[in-house]
């Protein structure tokens, strides 16, 4: 009888209902699985949803229910947290865990609080490395509230010192705030990386600019893993032939530079690095298009036509164009700011 009554108290894994399975969803379902939790996932690909709706997903979690909504940010985000609090019981927990605008936190925890359900957000950082590396935490929420996710955190954050892959940032909207000015780092840490990786090209005595950045992954004070991105890359396309220069943004460095304006901080690195992927969007540089008409109005510089540049030979000692880019040319093409009779 009493191995019995022992049995019917042990302790149940804990229970972790996640929203959003995709690249980063998924990953993170099965590093929580590997460490014991019971994680009952819902996507909108009935191939890899564990379940049909929300409304089921709910009603599989034992009360009081712990939800992780991993989803993009914005309007569907807002969707899901809608939804669940029409679903979820006071004393339930949702962590926003996808990459919202840490002000959103603000207004979904007010939301939820009106029925009496528990709201965090956390940031996360570790991309598909991941499920293998650990994932990169920065939350926001009540104390109360991060000591009942630990064990989800301890089981998505690196191994080692619990302090050096996870912050309890502060008050909600902490993390996410926090993982804001990370990716604004992360901007202008990538951009550093290319400038010079264009200027190591450019350089005709230079042999081997592969095995240049591969020598700095130790012993330096630039190594880092993204330096070991960078090196993985040109390993698998030494020159990044054929790599489209197009750069897409997904919010947050706009938002960094949005508040370091609102707090007078000033921020040049990120803000040349986000212009920077601005500019690589672009067939022409309609800016650069008004620096020759002015050049041409105010010192009679030439202004050259699309398909007419003379391509003349630089000024002694200086390049015309990087040596590791090729010179602006004009196929014929229509290009955006070409006359219509030069199309």
């Amino acid at each position: 009888m009493r191995v019995g009554h022992a049995t019917s108290r042990r302790r149940r894994p804990m229970q972790l209902g996640l929203i959003g399975l995709g690249k980063m969803g998924g990953n993170m379902r099965d590093r929580m699985k590997a460490a014991g939790i019971e994680v009952i996932g819902y996507d909108t690909n009935r191939e890899i949803s564990d379940v049909a709706d929300l409304a089921e997903l709910v009603e599989k979690l034992d009360a009081p229910r712990n939800i992780w909504v991993m989803v993009p940010a914005g309007k569907i985000t807002d969707s899901v947290m809608s939804e669940l609090q029409g679903l979820l019981a006071e004393g339930d927990l949702v962590i926003d865990g996808g990459n919202s605008k840490w002000s959103d936190d603000q207004g979904h925890a007010e939301q939820f609080a009106k029925t009496g359900v528990h709201f965090m957000d956390c940031g996360v950082s570790g991309g598909i490395w991941g499920k293998e590396n650990g994932y990169g935490l920065m939350c926001g929420g009540d104390d109360a509230d991060v000591e009942r996710m630990m064990p989800v955190f301890d089981a998505l954050r690196p191994e080692g010192p619990r302090e050096e892959g996870f912050v309890h940032a502060g008050e909600v909207g902490a993390g996410h705030y926090a993982k804001m000015v990370h990716n604004g780092i992360e901007y202008g840490l990538m951009h550093a990386y290319a400038e010079g990786w264009e200027l190591l090209e450019a350089k005709d005595i230079v042999t081997d600019v592969h095995g240049c950045f591969k020598a700095w992954t130790r012993g330096t004070v630039v190594r880092s893993w993204l330096l070991d991105l960078m090196v993985k890359a040109l390993e698998e396309t030494p020159h990044l032939e054929g790599v489209s220069e197009y750069s897409t943004d997904s919010g947050e460095g706009r938002w960094t530079l949005e508040e370091a304006i609102a707090n007078a901080v000033p921020m040049p690195v990120l803000a040349a690095a986000l212009f920077g992927r601005f500019a690589s969007r672009q067939e022409n540089s309609p800016q650069m298009q008004a620096v020759a008409a002015l050049r041409g109005q105010f010192g009679g510089h030439e202004v050259m036509q699309f398909g007419r540049e003379p391509w003349r030979a630089a000024k002694e000692g200086q390049a015309e164009v990087s040596g590791a880019a090729e010179p602006k040319k004009d196929a014929g093409a229509a290009r955006p700011g070409a006359a219509p009779n030069e199309h």
